[in-house]
């Protein structure tokens, strides 16, 4: 009876299916955009007469609809598009072009806790893509973003994979307080120097956030700009998709124009000044000595992988994106890398009626990196950079045997072979787990109002291991006599909790020609700080594995070889808000925002605890007054505001920086015979407050002939007050100065955005080629200093940059005595500067001037290409890797540059840039190494091509695409090193050259 029932329901079943086959098949296809030929995520396309039976595109720009087999009209509609109708006939595959409706302006901007349209936004702000962003090498997502925003100053100084960038907008807005833009990643606050645990690939969308039309509403943690990164998502009513990235990158050092010495020219230089290995040796030997190359050694071709899987699917009323990332690099500088392991779930829901949305994003992650410690230092025994770039030739790798027999005679030339021994017998490495998460409820209580929360949370836990082990050189030559058993294990454990919760009432009405949208916000903050860990000091080689306690020697009665040392400390953070913010438009053609917050941090004395921050904003769409019909102007928007917001990080050291610098501070320490003692450690000052910047932005939008010509322009100038800094007092406590709210800086300029299509693809088979330009000028000014002072060396002078170097000027070299020569301050020349009284103010700084990129986009059946140069202008820095190539000093030591082979000669080299070897005011340098790091750069090169549908649907595949990228190919500028950008110093991690090979494949 079983068996029949069976039959007769899977009879029931194909017959079902086989009408439904009869009545319904499946139409799929892709969506793109005219203006740049990606793919458009979350279309809308449905049965003409039938809006509730479409589904939206996925991430990819993919449909697949059943459509009656009789046939129809299938709608797309996108805003910022015009909405397109397709007969579906007999076709079961539709490719659409949708073209950009510029007078919709219906693009979704973000302006703080919520969102708007593109026309009624009066606030400057830019927002980047996903695509602009995923399938680069990039460890960290912020080094992806250099060059592609106006305003926006990334500067990296370490190539060390997943390396902290200093991030700055619109200039330098502080002394001593935090610089950086506030990070927000779905809504929760993150640590801003810290992306190298999470996936660049899981990002949808980045949003810069510049005038203070946009931060005030963050009050006491806008003042330096803020950046919003929005996760992707799952669509509603979409098909299960399935996405795989692979990208295999290879990365190298950059060039150098050192010039370096062979072993034969640095043994020659070494025998004629009779220093070094080269004295006493013949013609014949120098000759058959090879050259070594350190940087070869130290450095090395380095492999990236980055896989990732993304895989989503939506309901009617549910949504879920999950995605899968694995990240492992070698870093150029051997003992250098980063593995990593990404998870993300984001699920989005909604009820029947719409009144309820919620959302749910998590993401966990873990790294290990190796990452070589001392690096920019001057320890010829720990800094694997000096030891690449400064070694001498004549030394190679196989001199090594072990850290015993470098003991004896200790000498510079064995330099690289120290750092040997430390490569081989030093572990350094950071494990982190990483986690962000955020849940956003919602729901309309009656028509246009909406309760809202944001409740967030970041966690990480930080673990570094520094192992050392005790047959390794540095462990023996430090040990004291009597110690066989030298070394050390250190362990240290940071772990940080950040919670943050919105909670919000929001009212929006249109009725007529008028519309608002106004909103009431609360905003709690909290962070907690824990960290813990140890030094063990005697380690026994028998039982030694890096980071396991077995190989401890513990303490010994008979000696203190090996007393151990503990740290632990405890820190917490908080800030409470509430603040509303209303925006009014009239006819689509007038509109302003008002914003007012209110603020307290836990930094300051309760007179100081809270503060007010505000914002006006207005815009005019004059595109949509009739005088302006039968201009060429598609769009033209003029904009402005004006507001403030502040800087409760005055310190610049992260949420628990100065948490009592109000308050008089005590410290147990040694005393009169070594007793115990109570003492003053600090003298509080309860007046302290937040810095404060006020921003003035006015802005202008255009688009002229159909879109073709994009421009945006914005001119601003941001003033920051009460900056942070110390002030001299009375002596009489054995404190000469006291941190206060004191002096005024400015930055004023210009960002510039420009956009134009050469050629706009008609078709599926057209070409687009756009050209695009970002740019900024910016000029920093002090308008102030403490205790009435005009010029404070290290900070600058009254009406000077930041950081404005200050020193005596280069001359060159004296043709008579072969010695330096300077100028005085009054421009006389001179072998002997007074340190006190020839110093001038240069007007010169390592901040550029003017800063952005250019480049272009094409694509044409399948092909495609993106070029991206970046750009900076009046930077200075000094050449420390350079001063040392050419200090004859060194000869016999470390290795010269050729430049030195130039060397003034009384015998006829008279007129030339280098001293004599021998000159004799060894102790003066003022500007001579003071060098122009401005540069044009080759930043960013992608070319690949996507396969026909027509070709990968008999494989299974919605989409497949190949490309080869390339980062940092070429780099024009003076400097010699072999990294123009970054801030200064010597023997540092310079950034590589990386080439890849991706392939892109969906389901």
């Amino acid at each position: 009876m079983k068996k029949i029932l069976l039959n007769c329901l899977m009879l029931t079943m194909l017959l079902s299916t086989v009408a439904l086959q009869a009545q319904d098949r499946t139409v799929s296809g892709k969506v793109t955009g005219s203006d740049d030929g990606l793919p458009l995520p979350q279309v809308s396309v449905f049965m003409k007469g039938n809006p509730t039976s479409g589904i939206p595109t996925d991430i990819d720009g993919n449909y697949r609809l059943s459509v009656p087999s009789s046939g129809g009209i299938l709608v797309f509609r996108y805003l910022g598009y015009i909405t397109q109708e397709e007969e579906i006939g007999t076709r079961t595959t539709i490719d659409v072009i949708l073209k950009p409706d510029v007078k919709s302006l219906g693009e979704v901007v973000v302006t703080g806790y919520g969102t708007s349209t593109k026309e009624k936004v009066s606030i400057a702000s830019v927002t980047i893509n996903a695509d602009k962003i995923e399938a680069r090498p990039n460890a960290s997502f912020v080094q992806t973003l250099s060059g592609q925003v106006a305003g926006l100053n990334i500067t990296t100084t370490s190539g060390q994979p997943g390396g902290n960038s200093t991030v700055n907008l619109r200039g330098v807005s502080s002394i001593n307080g935090d610089t950086e833009p506030l990070f927000i990643i779905d809504g929760a606050p993150v640590d801003q120097d810290n992306f190298r645990s999470l996936n660049p690939n899981e990002i949808a969308s980045v949003s810069v956030l510049k005038d203070a039309g946009a931060t005030a509403i963050y009050g006491n943690r806008g003042a330096n700009g803020v950046v919003v990164i929005t996760t992707k998502g799952g669509g509603y009513q979409s098909p299960l998709t399935i996405s795989y990235t692979g990208i295999n990158s290879f990365s190298q050092l950059q060039e150098n124009d050192y010039n370096l010495l062979s072993s034969p020219q640095q043994l020659r230089l070494e025998r004629e000044v009779g220093s070094g290995r080269g004295v006493g040796m013949t013609d014949a030997e120098i000759d058959a000595t090879p050259t070594f190359d350190w940087a070869d050694y130290f450095f090395r071709t380095a492999r990236t992988q980055n896989h990732n899987l993304t895989i989503s699917r939506g309901g009617e009323n549910s949504s879920v994106f999950v995605s899968l990332g694995y990240y492992d690099q070698e870093g150029i500088l051997k003992g250098s890398g980063l593995e990593r392991y990404n998870l993300r779930t984001n699920l989005s829901g909604k009820s029947d009626d719409n009144k309820f949305n919620y959302g749910v994003n998590l993401s966990v992650n873990y790294s290990e990196s190796g990452e070589p410690n001392s690096v920019g230092t001057g320890g010829i025994n720990q800094n694997f950079i000096l030891g690449a770039y400064q070694s001498v030739p004549y030394i190679t790798a196989a001199d090594y045997v072990d850290g015993a027999s470098l003991l004896s005679p200790l000498s510079f030339v064995n330099t690289p072979l120290f750092l040997i021994d430390k490569l081989r017998n030093n572990t350094r490495t950071d494990d982190e787990v990483k986690m962000i998460t955020s849940l956003n409820l919602s729901y309309e209580i009656v028509p246009g109002l909406v309760a809202k929360t944001i409740l967030s949370a970041d966690y990480q836990r930080e673990t570094a291991l520094n192992s050392q082990s005790p047959l390794s050189f540095n462990s023996l030559l430090f040990a004291e006599t009597g110690n066989n058993t030298p070394g050390s294990t250190s362990l240290n454990s940071t772990e940080q909790f950040a919670y943050n919760q919105v909670t919000s009432l929001t009212y929006r009405k249109e009725w007529g020609k008028h519309s608002i949208n106004v909103g009431a916000y609360t905003e709690y903050f909290k962070a907690h700080l824990q960290s813990f860990g140890f030094t063990a000091n005697g380690i026994n080689i028998a039982t030694y594995a890096p980071g396991d306690g077995s190989s401890f020697v513990g303490d010994n009665s008979a000696n203190d070889f090996f007393t151990d040392n503990a740290n632990a400390n405890i820190q917490e953070s908080g800030l409470f808000s509430y603040f509303g913010q209303g925006d009014y438009d009239y006819d689509r053609r007038f509109g302003g925002t008002l914003t007012l917050r209110r603020d307290a941090s836990y930094r300051f004395a309760a007179s100081n605890k809270w503060a007010t921050f505000y914002s006006v904003a207005g815009r005019w769409n004059l595109h949509n007054e009739a005088f302006m019909a039968g201009s060429p102007f598609d769009i033209l928007k003029v904009r402005g505001s004006y507001g403030t917001a502040g800087n409760q990080n005055i310190n610049g050291s992260g949420y628990f920086s100065s948490p009592d610098a109000t308050r008089d501070l005590f410290a147990t320490g040694g005393g009169y015979g070594g007793q115990n003692a109570l003492f003053l450690s600090q003298i509080g000052n309860s007046t302290l407050k937040w810095e404060t910047s006020r921003q003035v932005n006015f802005g202008v939008d255009m688009e002229l002939f159909n879109g073709r010509l994009r421009a945006v322009i914005d001119a601003y100038r941001k003033t920051t007050e009460d900056l942070y800094q110390s002030t001299p007092i009375s002596a009489i406590n054995a404190t000469t100065s006291l941190s206060a709210n004191v002096g005024e800086l400015r930055n004023s300029g210009v960002d510039l955005t420009l956009g134009y299509d050469v050629f706009r693809r008609e078709s599926s088979n057209g070409l687009n080629l756009a050209l695009n330009f970002v740019g900024n000028y910016n000029k920093q000014e002090i308008t102030d200093l403490p205790g009435g002072e005009t010029e404070i060396v290290g900070v600058g002078r009254v009406g000077g940059p930041l950081n404005e170097i200050y020193n005596y000027r280069y001359a060159g070299v004296n043709p008579a005595t072969g010695n330096l020569l300077f100028y005085t301050a009054e421009g006389d020349l001179t072998e002997s500067p007074n340190v006190d009284t020839d110093r001038v103010w240069l007007n010169k700084n390592f901040y550029p001037d003017v800063q952005g990129s250019f480049g272009f986009d094409v694509d044409y059946k399948g092909f495609f290409a993106t070029v991206q140069f970046n750009y900076a202008v009046g930077v200075d820095r000094f050449d420390g890797d350079l001063s040392g190539f050419q200090n004859p000093n060194n000869i016999g030591q470390f290795r010269n540059s050729e430049d030195i082979l130039r060397a003034w000669d009384a015998d006829g080299n008279r007129v030339t840039d280098i001293p004599a070897l021998n000159f004799s005011n060894q102790q003066f340098s003022g500007t001579r190494y003071l060098r122009s790091a401005d540069y044009v750069r080759m930043r960013f090169v992608s070319i690949g091509y996507s396969l026909p549908s027509t070709l990968i649907k008999k494989a299974g595949l919605r989409t497949a695409k190949v490309f080869v990228n390339g980062e940092n190919l070429l780099t024009f500028t003076e400097w010699r090193g072999y990294d123009a950008e970054g801030f200064g110093g010597s023997r540092l991690y310079p950034t590589p050259r990386t080439y890849s090979v991706g392939i892109e494949l969906g389901l």
